[in-house]
């Protein structure tokens, strides 16, 4: 799915920088499921959701609904990657059915998407604090649709653990638990939420990530959020969900 997903996030500079493994925790990625804890049926439409076009939409019109370089959501600010996008793109999973937890990109989920824009919110100068990757896709015909089934098959198969391999190492997901979903997750044709723990390398320390991805139309949202320790963040941060979703559905308007 989406969280598509480069040296650029928090995971980039764990894997680029194993020599500080523990704390650094090369932790691994997630999907998930409803907030009320079902495994995944996707959400009633709303009547004001945003349209999106058979063919998907363009990388201007993702970009015209990202959040832009400097924008603030909530106490975090966005930035573009400096790079190609978050690292975790290039990691795949064992069993294979687990990738859409660790990655959605296109070239390992088997559905490409038409187009995608990459952003990152956190506090710059907080070198061990929150840091979230958002990323907007886009599909052509029903394909955002199957990468939510596959999304949800995952979180459902996958509940008791995953291997999440790296260039240099691999990281062992302990389990995958459904998270809550954001107060306007009804608005979307779809969502899911997951908690994702994570052993360090040493396999000693658990670490926690979040994943929330919203389907609207032929368009997903994917939002992961780390932090660089064994403190449980509680999920994704919803301001920084909202302040994305609120420029989404204005700018599909």
């Amino acid at each position: 799915m989406f969280g598509v997903y480069g040296a650029g996030g928090r995971r980039g500079a764990v894997a680029a920088g194993c020599a500080v493994a523990a704390l650094m925790g090369l932790t691994g990625c997630g999907g998930g499921d409803d907030g009320d804890g079902k495994s995944g049926a996707g959400k009633s439409p709303a009547p004001s959701r945003p349209a999106a076009t058979a063919g998907g939409l363009t990388e201007a019109e993702l970009t015209a609904a990202a959040l832009t370089d400097g924008e603030r959501a909530g106490d975090l600010t966005a930035s573009e990657y400096t790079l190609d996008g978050p690292l975790g793109d290039a990691y795949t999973a064992d069993p294979a059915v687990c990738q859409p937890l660790v990655s959605l990109a296109g070239d390992v989920s088997g559905h490409e998407p038409v187009a995608q824009v990459q952003r990152k919110a956190d506090k710059p100068e907080e070198m061990l604090g929150v840091t979230v990757d958002i990323t907007l896709r886009s599909y052509a015909g029903d394909e955002a649709a199957k990468v939510m089934a596959s999304l949800e098959r995952a979180g459902r198969e996958c509940a008791g653990g995953l291997t999440e391999e790296r260039a240099v190492a691999r990281a062992r997901y302990e389990k995958v638990e459904p998270a809550a979903l954001p107060a306007f997750a009804g608005e979307a044709d779809q969502a899911k939420a997951y908690r994702f723990t994570v052993l360090d390398v040493k396999g000693k320390l658990k670490l926690y990530e979040y994943l929330t991805v919203l389907r609207s139309g032929s368009t997903t949202l994917a939002f992961r959020a780390e932090i660089l320790g064994t403190q449980d963040i509680g999920g994704v941060p919803e301001d920084v969900m909202a302040a994305q979703w609120k420029k989404f559905r204005a700018a599909r308007a």
